[in-house]
């Protein structure tokens, strides 16, 4: 059985501001902003958050299965996937649109501010699972997509009996409040970060107490804090690894996704997944990009020991 990672696919326009956002807003003028940052860089890196969460958990021995929908310019995009041992057969190429494309501009203290262009990802709700024999799906990931994308998929999800983890994200603030309810109340499992966790609550309705009750997995991610797991009323706070260097924040969130997947699939006990979404987080802050971490399963072990104890459950991952 695999796990099916379905989200945006994309193109990450990276670029860097020698300053501070802070410094250039008017608190008294925010409701009339005119504003252009001129930049020192800009590099083209391949993302996506499905691809993005597929990478770290290839390099951690997994074949994920990627479902999304890419432009005409995909074809290297796909070439590279399964080169990194990342199944995208299932990633639908729309005739005459271009790749989603993602801009964002990030400040001297690590501020973002992006852009997000949709292009093919429009066209995500016109993938399916029911081509897929149910037998071959463990779980599927359901990260930030097109919004009707992601309804139709909770809703397929449903129907077919198969377990998905929510993941909105980003798409909290753009998906229809319903979906969001439905999204949360027949999920294995959510993920989000604090502030989007905090929105959710606004925009669902639910208290973060219903929500922990809804789902058998509720995790937090809080930056350089850490991330908070809850599950059948256990609490683990995960600590976040320290950063030999910080390069670009951008896909942290993705790779600790990544990390915590691959654990969980191999049934490892929450605290150690966290650990393990904790670590390749900070493999992916401390390069430029969201997919040019590197590290071999010898060497992720090695680190993960340097912070934490596991018992030897890791051992898994050296066979």
């Amino acid at each position: 059985m695999s796990i099916f990672i379905s989200g945006s696919i994309a193109f990450d326009y990276l670029m860097t501001f020698p300053g501070y956002f802070k410094d250039n807003f008017l608190p008294d003028k925010l409701d009339k902003i005119s504003l252009s940052f001129l930049v020192d860089s800009m590099t083209r890196q391949r993302g996506g958050c499905a691809p993005n969460i597929a990478y770290t958990m290839a390099l951690l021995g997994e074949r994920p299965r990627v479902l999304g929908t890419a432009g005409v310019d995909f074809s290297d995009y796909r070439q590279w996937m399964e080169a990194q041992g990342i199944d995208a057969r299932y990633v639908v190429e729309i005739p005459e649109k271009y790749t989603a494309s993602f801009f964002v501009n990030t400040d001297l203290e690590n501020n973002q501010i992006a852009s997000f262009y949709t292009g093919a990802m429009a066209d995500a709700a016109r993938y399916t699972l029911a081509g897929i024999p149910r037998e071959e799906i463990d779980y599927v990931v359901i990260s930030p997509n097109d919004p009707t994308a992601m309804r139709k998929l909770t809703d397929e999800c449903v129907y077919l009996g198969i377990p998905y983890l929510f993941d909105p994200s980003q798409q909290v603030a753009r998906n229809p409040h319903e979906d969001l309810r439905a999204g949360v109340e027949n999920a294995h499992a959510v993920f989000c970060n604090e502030y989007e966790f905090n929105l959710l609550v606004k925009h669902t309705g639910f208290t973060a107490q219903q929500i922990d009750r809804h789902v058998q997995l509720l995790v937090i991610t809080r930056g350089d804090k850490g991330a908070t797991i809850l599950s059948d009323d256990q609490e683990f706070e995960i600590p976040a690894v320290p950063a030999v260097k910080i390069a670009d924040p951008t896909g942290v969130g993705d790779a600790f996704r990544g990390g915590f997947f691959r654990g969980y699939r191999l049934g490892l006990d929450l605290q150690t997944c966290g650990q393990m979404g904790s670590l390749s987080a900070t493999y992916c802050l401390e390069q430029k990009g969201t997919t040019n971490h590197k590290f071999t399963s010898q060497e992720y072990v090695a680190r993960y020991r340097q912070h934490f104890d596991d018992h030897g459950a890791l051992d898994i991952l050296l066979k």
